[in-house]
């Protein structure tokens, strides 16, 4: 299928091929008929990416400190591969989409085959969407039409911030697209509405609407304009819609006020306020949040859980509805504002001049002749007859910094590389000429060329995915952890020993040179030591999906986990007993903030502090091994102190925390055979002991590993 997409590198929009997305439970995949192009918005993200380095960076202060502050802790080097590595991935565009649902997921029960919808859904031929976002169209709408839904619920929300009651006079600052559908709408609830533009053209509309529309340009002074037609009250309510970076606006906006008046932001202008112009008449500022309550709560949007309708009247997804609604009584009509109606294939004809475009709203007009496909081939190579062909599972951020750079380096055969949506799959697999881009991993399953599949997906889908693969007769690499429950864990095991193929687990820790070098100076002879290591780890919201822990399994058992490993590597044992303890009166089991301690088989002790609190100007990891009256100390993967060593053992690395070594090893070993990269039983011991800290947190005791 045709996407549109927005490099955000070199700033070229393109119309890129990519595999049609598969239908995720709770969504529903659409074919698409129409899509409207937001001006507005899209223009901002284009000329974002057209920006060159040092413009980038001045339109995102925060960001420039983020990468600062990266540097300090990793160095330059690392920081620059990540800031690359982020502008390498594309941004698709478009959010406003009309078509049919082709595809209905497990657990939704509104939607049918058949049904007309709008959504949020991209510039795209087929797009799969949460049911929460999106909407039946009423049979007297076109698509044309529904195409403005997403918009419409933008001014609407902001109307509902409004609160404007019937007689009342607002004014609409900036009557671009959103502008004027949030004018039409503060009309239709009984309100005398002003509206302001330097466009004639959008002027001319609005007038024509019912709507008092002034163009400033031609001499008129807001402010004095509104103060006389409201007879030296001041309006009751401002809705700015405009983009422009001036301070200009807010403070018109809050002098053409009565007293206790309000403003409410929907578009992107300059917020320097002047307490004064807010203080004397009290008026109050506010900030709409998109399409409505909802947005971007991931409980609501991405799990489908609605807010009860006698606590929240007014959702997205019933903004949504309600400008259908409108649409459909005819309470607003919204084909004046259509300016040109363009193919798909036709697209530059909107996105080549964006700047410079004078038209209100673009319609993108979609071929629905075309059948779905999954897989697009990217590089013809062939791969029959190879060992250790390579499928990944995943197209996330981690595969495309870490892994693939490593796999690029061993010049490894991958066949395919999948993605739920297809398109950060695609664009990676002609980074690196990968042969195919695929939206439905199960066709690596069944592909007899592939004999290694890595999965590098959300937590909750490792163990899941891990099964398939092994019942499908394929050697596994999956990214830690390799499950979150005791029975995935436990039907792995089943799986494992029923077939002749291998498991491993991204402990790359124990692969890192200085690691190497530090378990080289240790020895093999089992003798009992004690580990001190601790994971700087920093801080991440509550909100990310690793705290949830049916989908991430929280930061111990996802993260700490590595760390588990790495101790019974330099212990030569096995796990025998864990108990850990977490800061805070009433810690939750989903903590980053704990001290684990493991007893070791052979007598050996480590300690592992996993802090989510400390400053990120103090190196991410540490590790202190204590043997036989010496002493090692590694500092961040890059230097390595020993004390009462004989003939030395100070080294030194580049940060390397072992992800090449790992690789070349699993490759290696797939390729000629041989025993597993790390050994089975201490995968399975280390994803139990990160199970047991969970536990002896919740019993506050000792928790045998068996």
């Amino acid at each position: 299928m045709k996407q549109i997409i927005q490099d955000l590198k070199n700033g070229e929009t393109i119309l890129e091929e990519v595999p049609v997305p598969m239908v995720k439970s709770g969504c529903v995949l659409i074919k698409t008929s129409r899509t409207l192009v937001s001006l507005g918005t899209e223009r901002m993200l284009v000329e974002f990416g057209k920006a060159n380095f040092i413009q980038k960076a001045k339109q995102q202060p925060d960001k420039v400190k983020m990468v600062l502050n990266k540097v300090k802790t990793d160095g330059l080097k690392p920081t620059m591969d990540a800031v690359l590595n982020k502008l390498n991935q594309p941004l698709p565009l478009g959010y406003c989409n009309v078509g049919e649902v082709v595809g209905v997921g497990k657990g939704v029960t509104e939607f049918q085959v058949g049904d007309r919808v709008a959504s949020n859904g991209n510039h795209a031929e087929y797009v799969n969407l949460p049911k929460n976002l999106v909407a039946k169209i009423p049979d007297n709408v076109t698509d044309e039409e529904a195409a403005f839904t997403v918009i419409g619920s933008i001014g609407l929300q902001g109307i509902r911030l409004l609160n404007p009651t019937f007689g009342e006079t607002m004014v609409v600052v900036g009557l671009g697209l959103i502008g004027l559908v949030t004018a039409e709408l503060l009309l239709a609830n009984g309100c005398n509405v002003i509206g302001f533009d330097f466009d004639p053209e959008k002027v001319r509309i609005a007038n024509e609407k019912g709507i008092v529309a002034i163009n400033p340009a031609e001499g008129t002074d807001q402010v004095k304009f509104v103060e006389s037609y409201t007879n030296g009250i001041g309006a009751d309510g401002v809705i700015i819609t405009a983009s422009n970076k001036s301070n200009e606006i807010i403070a018109q906006s809050a002098q053409m006020c009565r007293k206790r008046g309000r403003v409410i932001l929907v578009g992107v202008i300059g917020l320097d306020i002047s307490r004064a112009d807010f203080y004397e008449k009290e008026i109050s500022f506010q900030v709409s949040c998109s399409y409505g309550p909802g947005r971007y709560d991931e409980e609501y949007e991405q799990k489908g859980n609605d807010y009860p309708i006698g606590y929240v009247r007014w959702t997205e997804k019933r903004n949504f509805e309600a400008i259908l609604n409108a649409i459909s009584k005819g309470t607003l009509d919204v084909k004046p504002l259509i300016t040109e109606r363009i193919p798909l294939k036709d697209f530059d004809k909107i996105y080549g001049d964006m700047g410079n475009s004078k038209s209100i709203a673009s319609i993108l007009e979609y071929d629905q002749t075309k059948a779905p496909v999954n897989t697009v081939s990217i590089a013809d190579k062939s791969f029959e007859g190879k060992k250790g062909v390579i499928g990944i599972v995943g197209s996330g951020n981690f595969t495309s910094s870490t892994i693939l750079p490593n796999l690029k380096k061993l010049n490894a055969n991958i066949k395919y590389i999948a993605s739920s949506g297809g398109l950060s799959s695609t664009i990676m697999a002609k980074r690196h000429a990968i042969g195919n881009s695929t939206s439905n991993y199960k066709e690596i399953l069944t592909d007899t060329d592939v004999d290694l599949v890595l999965i590098t997906t959300q937590h909750n889908m490792h163990a899941p995915m891990v099964l398939e693969s092994l019942k499908a007769g394929k050697s596994v690499f999956v990214e830690k952890p390799l499950a979150l429950t005791e029975l995935e864990l436990e039907s792995i095991i089943a799986e494992y020993n029923a077939q002749n193929v291998n498991v491993s687990v991204g402990f790359n820790r124990r692969f890192a040179p200085l690691a190497q070098n530090m378990k080289k100076l240790l020895g093999n002879d089992n003798t009992p030591i004690n580990i001190v290591a601790t994971m700087n780890a920093g801080f991440i919201p509550a909100d990310v999906w690793v705290h949830d822990m049916e989908v991430g399994g929280g930061r111990i058992i996802g993260e700490a986990c590595h760390y588990i490993d790495l101790c019974t590597y330099f212990a030569g044992s096995r796990v025998k007993a864990v108990c850990m303890n977490a800061m805070g009166v009433n810690p939750e089991e989903n903590t980053d903030n704990a001290s684990i301690l493991l007893q070791y088989e052979n007598g050996s002790n480590a300690v592992i502090n996993y802090f989510a609190n400390g400053s990120k100007a103090y190196s991410k990891e540490r590790v202190e091994v204590y043997s036989q009256e010496r002493t090692l100390v590694m500092d961040n993967w890059r230097k390595l102190k020993s004390f009462g060593f004989k003939g030395g053992g100070n080294a030194s690395s580049k940060q390397d925390k072992g992800h090449f070594n790992q690789f070349q090893a699993l490759i290696e070993q797939q390729q000629k055979g041989g025993s597993p990269i790390i050994p089975i039983d201490e995968i399975v011991n280390t994803t139990k002991a990160s199970f047991a800290a969970i536990e002896s947190l919740k019993q506050g005791k000792w928790i045998p590993v068996n």
